[in-house]
């Protein structure tokens, strides 16, 4: 299993779209108000620089674009990357998807230009508005391809689908996410949980 260790002299970088992004690129800290907040907070005095390279209504191509100025010129010791919502949400509110193959040949440009440790969160979706159990038939595949390809590349993987499913069966999505996608601060906290969880189980300390 991949691991870093938690010292002041890595770089740990998060990439994704908003629910990464949350703000960061108008708070002085450069971090926003989400789960990467939440784990910068957590992680005290111990914690590693952390890079917040989140861009909302970002798909897995526009990392493409963006991975070796936002991620590679950080020269991180990990990379943690959520992805994928938006690869399913443009289908349904622009017509405009994204395959899965496509999907996964974005992803696997994404991970072979990196020679670290690395961090694959599931993208997640908790139907709460009408018409958001439909996106199911899109999104699974997609997971498929996460999962898979931390596998292949030896990722820590987050099931962050899974498990914030399982919490919506006990407190309701919209606790989690008012519209389904974005988290709500409840949601942002059980991320950061998750992360935390299977991550830093994995850390050498």
């Amino acid at each position: 299993m991949t691991s870093i260790q938690l010292d002041p002299r890595r770089t740990v970088v998060f990439a994704g779209d908003s629910v990464t992004d949350c703000g960061r690129r108008t708070d002085p800290d450069g971090l926003g108000d989400g789960y990467v907040r939440a784990l910068y907070d957590d992680l005290g005095e111990r914690r590693p620089r952390i890079v917040n390279a989140g861009i909302s209504g970002n798909r897995a191509t526009d990392l493409v674009a963006r991975w070796t100025e936002d991620v590679l010129a950080h020269e991180p010791s990990l990379v943690s990357i959520l992805i994928g919502i938006n690869d399913v949400w443009r289908r349904y509110d622009e017509n405009d998807p994204t395959t899965p193959e496509s999907f996964e040949a974005s992803y696997r440009i994404l991970l072979d230009a990196l020679s670290c440790a690395v961090v694959l969160m599931e993208p997640f979706l908790l139907p709460v508005k009408a018409g958001q159990q439909e996106w199911r038939e899109d999104l699974d595949p997609k997971l498929e391809v996460v999962r898979k390809l931390a596998v292949e590349y030896g990722a820590i993987l987050v099931p962050t689908d899974v498990e914030l499913g399982k919490q919506a069966a006990t407190i309701g999505p919209a606790a989690l996410a008012g519209d389904g996608v974005h988290p709500s601060a409840a949601g942002h906290r059980a991320l950061a949980d998750l992360w935390r969880r299977y991550v830093l189980d994995n850390v050498d300390n």
